[in-house]
């Protein structure tokens, strides 16, 4: 059940930050289009973010302590064995503060504030990616990959995906 949250959560980390790219660039459509776009795009995020992403962040936490507790990784995180799961928790607490990051995002726009471009927001859905590649490889090779081969193979992903957003806004600016 644990993982099946998990799952749901990402959805609505990777789908929240899209909505909220439509949603400012809406702000460049003239009137009415625009207020019929905002009001849509505003009750679809009311329904992605209460509906799914909220209840799927606190059942992944629930679960996911249930899950180190009855497993007794918990005895083990200061150990040297344990070190990838300290690792991956800090990633964990990371990924949930940007979560929450996002729902002043989210609640900024549905009081009309728009603090970010489209572009920063596009940058900001891809950090969901980084933090999902991170805990994912934390959890499957644990113990069996040094720290230094997995931060450098991190960064070089984050490099990666920086430069594929930066080749979009340069493709994307063309088309227009």
């Amino acid at each position: 059940m644990h993982i099946i949250f998990v799952v749901t959560w990402f959805a609505g980390l990777f789908y929240m930050p899209r909505l909220l790219v439509y949603n400012t660039e809406a702000n460049d459509k003239p009137q009415p289009a625009r207020k019929v776009l905002q009001e849509q795009f505003t009750l679809m995020m009311k329904r992605l973010w209460y509906g799914i992403t909220w209840p799927s962040a606190v059942l992944t936490l629930i679960l996911g302590l249930t899950v180190m507790v009855k497993g007794g990784w918990h005895t083990m995180l200061f150990q040297k064995e344990g070190q990838w799961l300290l690792l991956k928790l800090v990633f964990v607490l990371l990924l949930y503060i940007y979560f929450l990051i996002e729902h002043s995002i989210f609640r900024s726009q549905v009081k009309g504030i728009f603090r970010y471009s489209s572009q920063q927001l596009r940058v900001w859905n891809e950090i969901a990616t980084i933090f999902l590649v991170a805990i994912v490889m934390l959890v499957v090779v644990k113990q069996n990959m040094s720290v230094v081969w997995g931060l450098a193979g991190l960064i070089a992903f984050i490099v990666m995906l920086m430069s594929a957003i930066k080749i979009y806004k340069i493709t994307r600016s063309k088309r227009r």
